[in-house]
């Protein structure tokens, strides 16, 4: 937890309602996002019990299982799951695709104009997706106890889906809790704030009705004991089509706290880069469905040694993206990286914009600007800076000097200004400009080079050595 998000916690406890910790909005919504609760029954491992879902606020569809522990309603309860998501995921790849220039425009690949975008209401709902793909992308649809085609389908669109919402930034299936504790700061604990209708009511209403959100219905995945023992069990026991009902009236106010949490979201301005991001996971989305009608095999049960690694440096180069890409969208975000020393305000007050080095092989343009500042600096000569209002610049620190009020930091600026030896309009920082300036950089990280699985030693998946 951050500094300023601990102090926005305290400052919510103390107000008794959820504070802001953000000023734009770092996801994208979709227009028609696909709204998903699932419950599985206590006691059974993922042993689904029912769903909600829909893309229409006002016309859910209830699944349920009259008999979680029978084998082949789960499966006709997978496969009438399957009729309702897999066509809606199907539907964005019946769509426009559109050209993206690649190998700096020498070529061009294609992607569809829009992808599916699932909510679920808390983390358990995304790992209760991750257990149903896995146990459903290798049924066979022939042999013994054969499954309709639809089944294994859906299978791999979950581990492929459960995979994305792995990756830090991606918004292919996002849960409510995270999406909501991303832009608000409740007084509660951060396990409290996996309740959804409890972190709902401290930002829609305040700590008392929070408070008696706790004792409402759970939002899934795990049923409420005592639901369990007085409604639920008896009306399976039974075979009472009162279930149906039952399970509606659990489930209703979680459907409504999610279109409504999208609401809330939906009034924010959405930051800058949150269109790059979509466009990450459109790719991502084209590339399954190409794998999809190309291959169409299920995702291996584990990753090798070399996919794993190679995966978990993608997730951690995400990361890394992520954080900087919410800094440069928002203030907020931003001063947290001030307080650290990462990134400093000021005002440019001197500005040479047709300074050429000529010290090379050719002459090249170098301008310098002056920037002083109140805050506290605590980067060294040498050190490369970028400011969000041109990400493609960096700034060279050439010097440090202390003030009576505070630093005087001058700068060697190179990259985003032309091709010329003359700055193009607006390239070079102005004086009087108000510039922010941080050691934090969107620019591109190469991934490491990693060996051929079958170049690796048997203790990692490759050939057995040889006595």
């Amino acid at each position: 937890m951050s500094t300023l998000v601990a102090l926005a916690r305290a400052q919510a406890f103390a107000a008794g309602r959820a504070q802001p910790i953000t000023t734009v909005r770092h996801l994208h919504l979709h227009e028609r996002p696909l709204v998903l609760i699932p419950l599985a029954m206590a006691g059974e491992a993922n042993a689904p019990l029912a769903a909600m879902l829909g893309t229409s606020r006002d016309d859910p569809r209830l699944l349920v299982v009259g008999q979680p522990r029978n084998r082949d309603e789960r499966f006709t309860f997978t496969a009438d799951l399957a009729g309702e998501i897999v066509p809606y995921l199907d539907s964005f790849a019946a769509g426009a695709t559109e050209a993206v220039p690649v190998d700096r425009g020498r070529d061009v690949r294609h992607r569809f104009v829009d992808a599916p975008q699932v909510w679920v209401p808390n983390p358990g709902g995304v790992d209760f997706l991750r257990l149903l793909g896995r146990s459903t992308r290798f049924r066979r649809t022939d042999g013994d106890n054969p499954v309709p085609p639809s089944v294994p389908l859906l299978g791999q669109w979950l581990t492929f889906l459960t995979s994305a919402a792995e990756v830090p930034g991606s918004q292919l299936l996002v849960n409510t809790v995270q999406a909501l504790g991303t832009h608000w700061a409740t007084g509660q604990s951060a396990a409290e704030d996996n309740h959804l209708g409890s972190l709902f009511a401290w930002i829609t209403s305040g700590a008392a009705a929070a408070r008696e959100a706790e004792r409402g219905p759970v939002a899934g995945p795990a049923t409420d004991p005592d639901f369990d023992n007085k409604v639920l069990a008896p009306l399976i026991a039974a075979s009472s089509p009162d279930l149906t009902g039952a399970v509606r009236e659990l489930l209703l106010p979680t459907w409504e706290r999610m279109w409504a949490s999208l609401d809330l979201l939906r009034a924010l301005p959405p930051g800058a880069r949150v269109g790059s991001r979509w466009d990450s996971d459109r790719d991502a989305y084209s590339a399954f469905v190409a794998h999809l009608i190309e291959d169409g095999t299920p995702q291996p049960r584990r990753d090798g040694a070399v996919a794993a690694a190679a995966r978990l440096q993608r997730l951690e180069n995400a990361a890394a993206r992520y954080a900087v890409q919410r800094a440069f969208d928002d203030p907020l975000v931003m001063a947290e990286h001030r307080l650290t020393g990462a990134a400093f305000g000021g005002v440019v007050t001197l500005a040479k914009a047709d300074r050429i080095d000529d010290s090379g092989k050719r002459p090249v343009l170098r301008p310098r600007i002056m920037v002083a500042t109140t805050e506290t600096v605590r980067v060294e000569p040498g050190a490369s800076l970028t400011s969000p209002a041109r990400p493609a610049q960096k700034a060279k620190v050439i010097s440090v000097t202390p003030t009576a009020t505070g630093f005087d930091v001058v700068l060697e600026l190179s990259g985003g200004m032309g091709r010329k030896l003359v700055a193009e309009p607006g390239s070079v920082p102005a004086v009087g400009e108000q510039l922010l300036l941080t050691t934090l950089s969107e620019a591109y990280r190469p991934g490491a080079a990693f060996p051929d699985p079958a170049d690796t030693p048997w203790t990692h998946g490759g050939p057995p050595g040889v006595s």
